[in-house]
């Protein structure tokens, strides 16, 4: 069957003509109406570290950079580049980089391990500390207590969180400052503490001594003798003893003191 060359010929000319009037107006808009980007977005996102970790607010290290060149926002919002970063992004930006930030690691406040703590049940669901915790508040005895399924260490972009003998561990020069385990843990035992700080109250629970040794070895029995040797450092929250960072606590006689046995150094 013969075809007819101006059915194909007459389609593909006003479809290649469509296509070259749209690039042409495509390239056009480009070069009249694209908005050129403010050259520090570059020069401050080389200053960041590159984790994209959003631990300080923002999608990523060029979102932030972006929102400090453009919007105005706090040049000390990266954990990860440190008092070098800052004083970095300070010149780029003609400002006063400040103080250096001091900085935090993520602390697991709990020791009460699988040799230490006690399993009320036998948990057999998806191995994710919220899905254990959402079932009859977790299996473990401590209510207060890690759980032990790693969500945090999933949530750690550095992998600097592991689990030994059932309990989240931090690497302490592995952190990043981020934030995400903290977010990651249902029951908020991680906190964000001065890394100069060495001697901590591992413990969370709220209950009285009695309830909180029949769960757990390594816990807080509301004794207070820490707080009549730590100077004010430590204080107590109910029937717990808590540090109080913005304190020196250095005495290594509140280890041997503690008959919990959780006041431990990091």
């Amino acid at each position: 069957m013969a075809i007819d060359i101006t059915s194909v010929l007459i389609p593909t000319l006003c479809i290649g003509g469509v296509g070259l009037v749209s690039a042409a107006a495509l390239a056009i808009a480009d070069k009249f109406l694209s908005v050129p980007e403010d050259p520090r977005v570059q020069k401050l996102t080389e200053c960041l570290p590159g984790a994209n970790c959003g631990g300080c607010g923002f999608a990523g290290c060029a979102d932030y950079a972006r929102a400090i060149a453009l919007d105005g926002a706090e040049i000390n919002l990266c954990a990860p580049a440190g008092g070098a970063g800052v004083a970095a992004i300070a010149a780029v930006m003609g400002r006063e980089a400040g103080a250096d930030p001091e900085r935090k690691v993520a602390l697991v406040l709990c020791c009460g391990d699988s040799t230490e703590a006690v399993r009320r049940a036998h948990y057999n669901g998806i191995a994710d500390c919220a899905a254990a915790h959402a079932t009859a508040g977790g299996d473990k005895g401590c209510t207060y207590g890690c759980l032990g399924y790693a969500s945090c260490a999933r949530a750690c972009p550095e992998g600097g969180i592991r689990m030994v003998n059932g309990i989240a561990v931090v690497d302490r020069d592995a952190c990043i400052t981020c934030g995400h385990c903290v977010s990651a843990c249902p029951r908020k035992l991680i906190k964000l503490v001065p890394a100069s700080a060495e001697i901590h109250v591992l413990c969370s629970s709220k209950d009285k001594g009695p309830a909180v040794k029949k769960v757990c070895g390594t816990g807080c029995i509301g004794c207070r003798i820490c707080t009549k040797l730590s100077g004010g450092a430590i204080a107590m929250d109910g029937h717990l003893a808590v540090v109080d960072y913005t304190k020196e606590l250095k005495d290594p006689e509140l280890i041997a003191k503690c008959p919990g046995h959780c006041i431990r150094k990091v």
